[in-house]
């Protein structure tokens, strides 16, 4: 697999009928390796590892629906109180980010109202903080590291 701009981690590979699976620590279960999945973990890992985001906190792939239409987001960090601090774009690394990709996080997040959006495809990270009553945001060098405040 591609080398890619994060963190090594300790990661584990299954291979059953000819598929490579890589274990996925917060669903718990193995995932066929895809070069999106590649870069998904790569997150996943830095978020934790890194950031120091709990386990607890994160939620991945799970199904939203935006204007009757059914999305699945990457990865989604929440506050303790339920709320949304982060969403995670990923894309592989083969695609290159553009207008078209932060225009879905901006979808998802009509919906979903997070602090935070990140947007990877394992090479390059782009982050910005949300201004939702000014309705704007900012770019960051970086998404801020976890804090139980």
């Amino acid at each position: 697999m591609q080398d890619l701009n994060f963190p090594k981690f300790e990661y584990r590979f299954k291979s059953t009928e000819n598929k490579v699976s890589i274990f996925d620590v917060i669903r718990k279960k193995f995932i066929i390796l895809q070069p999106e999945e590649w870069v998904r973990q790569h997150c996943v890992h830095y978020l934790i590892n890194e950031k120091k985001y709990p386990k607890s906190l994160i939620n991945v792939e799970k199904e939203l629906t935006i204007n009757g239409l059914k999305k699945r987001y990457d990865i989604v960090i929440f506050n303790t109180d339920g709320s949304i601090y982060l969403i995670v774009e990923c894309k592989s690394h083969k695609i290159t980010i553009d207008q078209t990709t932060f225009d879905q996080i901006a979808r998802y997040n009509l919906t979903l109202n997070a602090t935070y959006l990140m947007v990877t495809n394992g090479l390059n990270h782009y982050y910005c903080e949300m201004d939702m009553k000014a309705e704007r945001y900012t770019f960051l060098k970086t998404i801020p590291n976890y804090s139980k405040d």
